[in-house]
């Protein structure tokens, strides 16, 4: 694509692809779910021809990326890890760093772990949230939203239910924590829990193999719902033969391909592992509550995006929570636009990083 790179890289135990292009000062895009390094397409060439070295990983479990089989691996320690080692293969003490979605919360991790790495950051649709000491973040959210709220429905995964009497508590909590293995389907490769002699799919996989990988892709990439995103059991993506999707503007059946393409190879297990080690990193992060973000900020979000549109996301980003918790947030920007935003708004969004990375 246009002169854009790929390579592997050799970053905390795993194999990463990169996608890169241009010289000068690192920018180091992160994407979110159910994404790959392609969703920063249009940002790649446009700030490599304005002078920057553009670099867009596929994240651990993504794309052409290695895929550790366990929950454990897809925490926030790991991952993070990822990216600075990435940044030191890379031969510089620090980046810009883009982030969109998961994207962004791992970016908030790095910019609490190792501020020193990054130079500013420009952040797309999640903002900053704080630690809180007092309840574990799934069962906070399904407190608030039920059982059916989509980063809750990405936690379930079921073993047959008559033969959950013969599995001890202690084999149960190893399951849940990651012993997962591979099965081939017609549909592609579905993740299975063990559970002694019997075999029992992770259950919003096996939905979305149910409508195949394209459809899935195009309902997540077409939704303009506000949120709290919610997904009924049985079709999580209310998609019917009845009513066809019909493809955002901004994307085209040759680009919803090379997602289809890329998913149908990895799945969406990596991807779904991230939202099942959010109380896994509730735990690991217990010693930065309280803590402060202190790099420079600018924060971009479409005035639709689900995360937004969430109750108590605009009264947080508004009314000083954020401003409290990110002291030098230099930026906020609503913008019309959903939450694919950077590929929605392109042109949009590269004049906003570049306004201000250009400032440092």
């Amino acid at each position: 694509m246009e002169g854009i790179v790929h390579k592997m890289v050799s970053v905390n135990g795993i194999r990463m692809h990169i996608a890169e292009k241009g010289q000068g000062p690192v920018v180091l895009f992160l994407h979110g779910f159910p994404e790959l390094w392609y969703s920063w397409r249009h940002q790649i060439l446009a700030f490599a021809s304005l002078g920057y070295h553009a670099v867009a990983p596929d994240l651990r479990g993504y794309g052409d990326t290695e895929a550790p089989t366990p929950i454990t691996s897809y925490t926030c320690l790991p991952i993070v890890g990822d990216l600075v080692a990435l940044i030191d293969s890379l031969g510089v003490n620090q980046v810009f760093l883009v982030a969109h979605d998961w994207g962004a919360m791992i970016a908030w991790y790095l910019c609490m772990f190792r501020p020193e790495k990054v130079k500013a950051f420009v952040c797309l649709s999640v903002p900053f949230r704080p630690r809180n000491p007092q309840m574990k973040p799934v069962e906070s959210m399904r407190a608030v939203f039920g059982d059916e709220y989509y980063i809750c429905r990405f936690q379930v995964l079921i073993l047959l239910a008559k033969k959950l009497n013969q599995i001890w508590l202690h084999d149960l909590v190893i399951l849940l924590l990651g012993n997962v293995i591979a099965m081939s389907s017609l549909s592609g490769t579905i993740p299975f829990l063990s559970s002694g002699n019997s075999l029992a799919p992770a259950e919003i996989e096996a939905e979305f193999a149910d409508f195949g990988t394209a459809n899935v892709l195009k309902s997540i990439f077409s939704t303009r719902k506000p949120g709290p995103p919610c997904l009924p059991k049985g079709n999580a993506l209310r998609i019917s033969d009845e009513t066809p999707i019909t493809l955002p503007s901004w994307l085209s059946e040759a680009e919803l391909s090379y997602y289809t393409n890329k998913f149908e190879q990895k799945s969406f297990t990596g991807g779904l592992n991230y939202y099942r080690a959010l109380d896994l990193n509730w735990e690991l992060t217990a010693p930065w509550t309280g803590v402060q973000v202190k790099v420079p900020v600018k924060f971009i979000v479409g005035d639709l995006d689900m995360v937004y549109t969430t109750p108590g996301i605009k009264e947080y980003v508004h009314n000083g929570g954020f401003k409290n918790d990110v002291p030098n947030l230099e930026e906020i920007v609503v913008m019309e636009g959903g939450h694919f935003i950077n590929q929605e708004r392109p042109e949009e969004i590269n004049s906003h990083i570049y306004d201000f990375l250009s400032k440092f």
